[in-house]
């Protein structure tokens, strides 16, 4: 049986995944995993069942949803989709799907955006981590246009500023990853 879910695709930094909206998703953690394998097309070396691109930066899900929290406008729990095996990992972070959780908020109505900028303060399940993006939103819009370049990703984007709050020895619990 097929179920009707509801994503976007967005690119950020170098990286592509579909974005949903957390409420779109099964609530059992299992359940949900099984639900990212079949959206991504795995386990298959090319995902050809999915929309998945059969390269770790192109297996990538953003689940967004509003925040409980104070401190934070939106919820963002990432995941790895493995292409060859049944396995969803929701331990790292990525910092570049991390970069269009922004946008996709505001457009998703999650946050209401602000003529010239919107901050939007991200609060980073898998690092339990605080993160502020400051998207360009000029006529209270979403603006991808721009001239912002990064390496790897043909073209230019506008920018989006990022401002980790709390992110230091997130995984590590050191502020340099050897501890000295």
């Amino acid at each position: 049986m097929q179920t009707k879910i509801p994503c976007v695709i967005m690119r950020g930094g170098t990286s592509r995944g579909p974005f949903l909206l957390t409420s779109d998703l099964p609530e059992n953690p299992a359940t949900r995993d099984e639900v990212l394998l079949a959206i991504m097309g795995s386990p298959h070396e090319i995902q050809v069942d999915g929309i998945g691109g059969s390269h770790s930066v192109t297996s990538k899900v953003a689940m967004i949803s509003k925040s409980t929290r104070d401190d934070a406008d939106v919820d963002y729990l990432f995941a790895q989709v493995q292409i060859n095996e049944k396995f969803v990992d929701t331990k790292p972070n990525c910092g570049n799907m991390l970069v269009a959780v922004g946008p996709f908020a505001i457009d998703a109505g999650l946050v209401p955006a602000q003529d010239g900028e919107t901050p939007v303060r991200i609060y980073n399940v898998n690092t339990q981590s605080l993160v502020e993006a400051i998207v360009q939103t000029p006529g209270r819009r979403v603006e991808y246009e721009g001239d912002a370049a990064i390496d790897g990703v043909p073209g230019t984007a506008a920018p989006v500023g990022i401002n980790f709050k709390s992110a230091i020895g997130a995984v590590t619990k050191k502020m340099l990853p050897t501890g000295k």
